[in-house]
């Protein structure tokens, strides 16, 4: 299943596995001036290879090596021929392949094994030039592509909403906290647009951003307080929360709101 829109010269692709004619999971990718940014999974590689033919791709960015954005590389290599880029950290986990959970399994797939080459400072298109920045903390080998003079920051899954429920356990909310300050200490620009991986553009990409560090921020320090009171990890998750979230149980504990606490 795909969907698309446009945003002022940039085509947002939506993505997901269809049961029943309803989306798993959707992922976004964005086509600009020739550029793709990440592929989406690769149960969906070869309806985005279709999608493609007569835009004009000439070069591939992956954000990050996780499944949901390299799904569609070697579909896309073999089909028209382009070099595919990605953070050298996240060149060896894209090339060796995946080991992948269950829900992962069904929701996105296992993508094929395909080799990037190392992403330059600067990605540049006949009208735009892409400032990369390392953006870890939702993984290693994380970036974002950002376009000074338009403000538009293109996040991978830096940023996905302002209040945050739960994370996966390799994430870390220190290091994100400091990637989303970088975001905001690069561009000079009045606006941030924010081109995220799930499936939102965010007009006020500063605000949401400072909204998001404010939440954690606040969240941490609950969080602490409760923990020198006593509280362990699953306490604090049933107080602050009212419990874990349902996307725990669907996840083998991937993705929880636990996780969010201990970090």
């Amino acid at each position: 299943m795909i969907e698309s829109q446009d945003y002022a010269g940039v085509t947002q692709i939506r993505m997901s596995r269809e049961f029943d004619g309803k989306p798993v999971y959707w992922v976004a990718a964005y086509l600009v001036d020739g550029l793709l940014i990440d592929t989406g999974c690769s149960h969906t590689a070869r309806e985005l290879c279709g999608f493609l033919e007569g835009k004009g791709v000439r070069q591939v960015i992956n954000t990050h090596y996780h499944e949901d954005h390299v799904g569609a590389n070697h579909d896309i290599i073999s089909r028209y021929g382009v070099e595919v880029y990605a953070h050298p950290d996240s060149i060896p986990r894209i090339a060796q392949g995946f080991d992948l959970y269950p829900y992962q399994e069904i929701a996105w797939g296992y993508p094929k094994p395909t080799t990037p080459l190392p992403i330059p400072a600067v990605v540049r298109t006949p009208r735009h030039a892409f400032r990369v920045i390392d953006t870890p903390g939702h993984c290693q080998g994380h970036i974002a592509l950002m376009d000074e003079s338009l403000g538009w920051c293109f996040t991978g899954d830096l940023f996905a909403r302002t209040q945050p429920k739960f994370i996966r356990p390799e994430e870390n909310i220190a290091i994100i906290m400091d990637s989303m300050r970088s975001i905001l200490a690069v561009s000079d620009s009045p606006s941030l647009v924010l081109f995220t991986a799930v499936g939102k553009v965010v007009e006020d990409g500063r605000q949401a951003l400072r909204d998001c560090l404010d939440y954690l921020t606040g969240l941490a320090s609950r969080v602490k307080a409760l923990h020198q009171s006593g509280c362990g990890p699953e306490e604090i998750v049933t107080k602050l929360f009212g419990g874990e979230h349902p996307f725990a149980q669907l996840t083998n504990g991937q993705f929880s709101t636990l996780n969010l606490v201990r970090s």
